[in-house]
């Protein structure tokens, strides 16, 4: 994605973002549960100008049978990014960066999945960027557990992500694109929060320690709030309080 010229300033003197948030907010968010009839769990998800789609096909006899594991599923997790969803189109099919967050994005949801109950099957969650516009892999995890539990798979709770970031000297959650693209770091975050237990943790650039900590809590902050929305997409879909 090419980055537009780097605004004057991404703060305000108040500390408003150039979106107009707080530093403590998050972009608008939506989600819906259910949206695609053939995968057996699917997800939608609109973060700002994200525009992401999750579906989960599973748990299904995996084959080849020397692949299986006789005690649990095998968990394989493809990320992908539409050649139209970067203002300058993105060669189509996985990528180095592609490989790399589906790898991760696996790992953090894995934690949360009871897949000793599945033996001998594969789970496959496909996340496809429609729209990006920073902290993809995130809204990825976040879609993607909302598909998870609307296949029906047993899960320990529901994983929630969202990222942290240094801007202008400030920390901020949920960074947009000029705040990824021209911030001094970024912590991913991916959390269960019944438990209060991450399940991914990175960082990217540089921070003190009491920032890093101030971003860690500012992550799981954010996330706790995802965490409700991701709730009340599956009760809009399958009723209950």
């Amino acid at each position: 994605m090419g980055m537009a010229e780097e605004p004057e300033r991404l703060i305000a003197e108040d500390g408003t973002r150039l979106d107009g948030r707080k530093p403590d907010e998050l972009r608008p968010l939506r989600i819906q549960a259910g949206v695609l009839k053939r995968a057996d769990g699917s997800a939608y998800l609109e973060l700002g100008s994200n525009k992401i789609i999750a579906a989960v096909y599973g748990p299904r006899e995996l084959h080849p049978r020397h692949k299986q594991k006789p005690d649990r599923a095998v968990i394989r997790f493809r990320y992908n990014m539409a050649p139209f969803s970067v203002d300058e189109r993105k060669r189509p099919g996985p990528d180095r960066r592609s490989i790399e967050i589906s790898k991760l994005s696996k790992e953090a949801l894995e934690p949360a999945l009871f897949t000793e109950y599945y033996p001998r099957t594969a789970i496959d969650i496909f996340v496809e960027v429609l729209q990006a516009d920073a902290g993809t892999r995130c809204a990825g995890i976040t879609a993607a557990s909302v598909a998870l539990a609307d296949a029906g798979i047993e899960m320990k709770d529901l994983v929630a992500a969202v990222a942290a970031g240094k801007v202008d000297g400030h920390i901020v959650l949920d960074p947009m694109y000029y705040e990824d693209g021209y911030g001094e770091a970024d912590v991913p975050l991916a959390m269960m929060p019944k438990y209060d237990a991450i399940t991914l943790l990175q960082m990217d650039g540089n921070m003190t320690e009491d920032e890093f900590k101030e971003a860690v809590r500012l992550a799981k902050k954010g996330c706790k709030i995802i965490y409700r929305e991701q709730r009340r997409a599956l009760k809009r879909k399958y009723g209950g309080e």
